[in-house]
């Protein structure tokens, strides 16, 4: 079975986008020089990401437009829109079935481990039903007091086993692993 991954950034106060949705606030304190590609080595292990439209609609007009960067990876966008259109790519696949229903029939399927990259709410749907399996979390050295918040209120607490943690330029990565 494929393990489901969460692997966002999130600022020190849990938010992981400004106000207006905006994220020119994930960096570090750019004081030591140092940076660490953690990315270059977790994606090797990925083969299918899912994100909301908002996280879509915001990689393929603000940080990449006219050039899909998850080329080569199976992409799920949810959303109840229509037209759909953006980055033409045979690897998006835009869909409105229920998060939790689709993730736990791919998690079955052959392939490697499944990257949810973004989206609060869908973030939210997965957290609610329990299927992510481990949480990679950079969090940034930015308090930004408002926001769209990671998590969100929950209703049960969740249990997490720390695996591994690093720093560098300000930024603290933490792994943990779902207990049980």
């Amino acid at each position: 079975m494929r393990t489901v991954h969460l692997f966002i950034a999130v600022s020190l106060d849990g938010y992981i986008a400004d106000r207006e949705g905006g994220v020119g606030w994930l960096e570090g304190q750019g004081t030591d020089g140092e940076t660490v590609d953690t990315y270059s080595e977790f994606i090797k292990g990925i083969d299918t990401v899912l994100m909301g439209w908002n996280t879509y609609h915001q990689v393929a007009t603000e940080l990449s437009p006219g050039e899909w960067v998850y080329h080569g990876l199976t992409a799920y966008v949810w959303t109840h829109r229509k037209d759909a259109a953006g980055i033409p790519s045979e690897d998006i696949r835009f869909t409105s079935e229920s998060p939790a229903v689709l993730l736990e029939r791919l998690k079955w399927e052959p392939g490697k481990d499944i990257w949810v990259c973004g989206g609060a709410e869908l973030i939210r749907q997965l957290m609610d039903a329990d299927a992510i399996d481990v949480f990679h979390l950079s969090i940034i050295p930015t308090l930004l007091g408002d926001g769209i918040r990671l998590f969100g209120r929950r209703e049960e607490e969740r249990k997490l086993t720390l695996i591994h943690t690093q720093s560098y330029d300000g930024i603290v990565e933490c792994v943990y692993r779902r207990r049980g």
